[in-house]
């Protein structure tokens, strides 16, 4: 039977998704570079001079500051909890454990802004003052979900003979956990830390309503596209953001490959 000339659905439906995933950071990164501060072809020239601005704006420096902080912080609490909340759905059985399981994921699928009201009203009602560290306790929310999904799919692979056999020679449940559980899911939780971290980092709409006057850097981000001759710092900006991401995503997911436990060959 003679091969079809013409590429598949499946290959061009790929290569679709590709450039509209991609083409918009590759011309976000483009202008990044470009001598105007008009985001237009064609370009001027090629400068850098947007990206030295960037280390001379102190706002911009303490905005990076705040959601690296709120970051780190939110995503190491998202983790212990997720990777808590992950020992008890694989581990053991109980009643609600579905229940468990939905509550758990409903930041998922609850919209981030509808979330961001919510906490809002919540926190206006109890008289809780607006701050970064509101804002970085609704991202351990967002973030948990994620942090408990991804530890959750290394346990499921994961022999627990071993903790077993450890406890059979004179360890107890926590030493176990602490010597020989946690060491091998490492990678997993490493991965679910940058996932979160990522989350946390990048996130706007709950920040914009719970950070009070200590902005994150995607809150100083969009305040600062009122101003046309700001934009490129912005498009700079932008650009590290985007690519750092990128990279922090892959290599979190390297590491989730990594952490997988190899399934047995079928004889």
């Amino acid at each position: 039977m003679e091969k079809s000339r013409f590429p598949s659905f499946g290959l061009l439906y790929y290569w679709l998704i590709v450039v509209i995933l991609f083409l918009p950071i590759f011309l976000l990164i483009l202008f990044s570079f470009n001598d105007s501060t008009r985001l237009v072809f064609p370009l001027r020239g090629f400068t850098l001079q947007w990206y030295r601005q960037l280390s001379e704006n102190s706002e911009l420096i303490r905005a990076v500051r705040t959601s690296i902080l709120l970051a780190l912080g939110s995503s190491f609490i998202a983790t212990v909890l997720g990777t808590m909340g992950a020992l008890v759905v694989v581990r053991y059985e109980f009643p609600g454990r579905n229940i468990f399981v939905a509550v758990a994921a409903l930041p998922l699928v609850i919209p981030y802004i509808i979330l961001g009201v919510s906490l809002l009203i919540m926190l206006h009602s109890l008289g809780v003052r607006l701050s970064a560290w509101t804002a970085g306790l609704a991202h351990v929310v967002i973030s948990l979900p994620y942090a408990m999904l991804v530890v959750i799919a290394r346990l499921v692979g994961f022999p627990q003979n071993l903790e077993e056999a450890a406890m059979d020679l004179g360890a107890t449940y926590w030493g176990a956990l602490w010597r020989v559980t946690l060491p091998i899911i490492f990678p997993a939780l490493t991965a679910a830390f940058l996932i979160c971290f990522t989350i946390s980092f990048d996130e706007f709409a709950i920040a914009s309503f719970l950070v009070g006057t200590q902005p994150t850097l995607p809150v100083y981000l969009y305040s600062q596209l009122r101003f046309p001759t700001r934009l490129p710092l912005v498009v700079s900006m932008a650009a590290i953001l985007m690519s750092a991401s990128m990279a922090i995503v892959l290599l979190s997911e390297w590491l989730r490959r990594v952490g997988q436990t190899p399934q047995p060959k079928k004889k």
